[in-house]
């Protein structure tokens, strides 16, 4: 990765640049987020459909074809009416923050014993999930327009932040190997 820092920093930027967008303009990047996810499900599930059929002869035909079916469905779904599928995206969603708080918050309590100082990590966790579903559910109808938008923004912004981090660490390791290598460069010119 050291040497190839430049290309991990350029991406970073461009992803956070990426989310600061999407946080701006929260609906149009939870519109583009549902398209995306509309055409990956109906590409896979057609490629599913073509695997499934030279294939049939095989165990689980049947369970292949659905999955395949479902996904060509879903995807086209999102893709004949991408609003209604981020609206469908948002209450998945926050139907994931109260299922995963709550289950969260529990396993911290349970692990509290084991895990003395890093349980209090867990339960913020699933409190914060708590706090993201009861602020999508207390804005409704509003919240189910820019909600996904904005935390894909914020994701994007924390993913690019981190691939910024590791290039700059990467780059800051290549120097220091740089470096390290001085003195056997010297050591080996003064013995030639």
């Amino acid at each position: 990765m050291g040497n190839h820092w430049r290309l991990f920093l350029v991406e970073g930027i461009t992803v956070s640049i990426l989310g600061l967008a999407a946080i701006i303009v929260p609906p149009i990047a939870g519109l583009f987020a549902t398209v995306i996810l509309g055409w990956l499900l109906l590409v896979a599930g057609v490629v599913g459909l073509f695997a499934t059929f030279r294939t049939r002869e095989d165990p689980g035909f049947g369970w292949s074809l659905l999955s395949a079916l479902v996904a060509v469905v879903a995807g086209g779904l999102l893709l004949w009416n991408p609003l209604q599928g981020l609206i469908t995206l948002t209450y998945v969603l926050t139907t994931f923050f109260i299922v995963d708080g709550v289950l969260v918050i529990v396993l911290a309590i349970t692990h509290r014993r084991e895990l003395t100082e890093k349980w209090e990590w867990m339960m913020v966790n699933g409190i914060i999930d708590l706090i993201l579903a009861g602020i999508i559910i207390f804005g409704f109808p509003g919240t189910l327009i820019w909600a996904f938008g904005l935390l894909v923004g914020i994701d994007m912004i924390f993913g690019g932040a981190a691939l910024i981090a590791m290039a700059l660490a990467a780059r800051k390791a290549g120097s220091h190997d740089g470096l390290k290598r001085i003195p056997l460069i010297l050591k080996h010119s003064l013995h030639a």
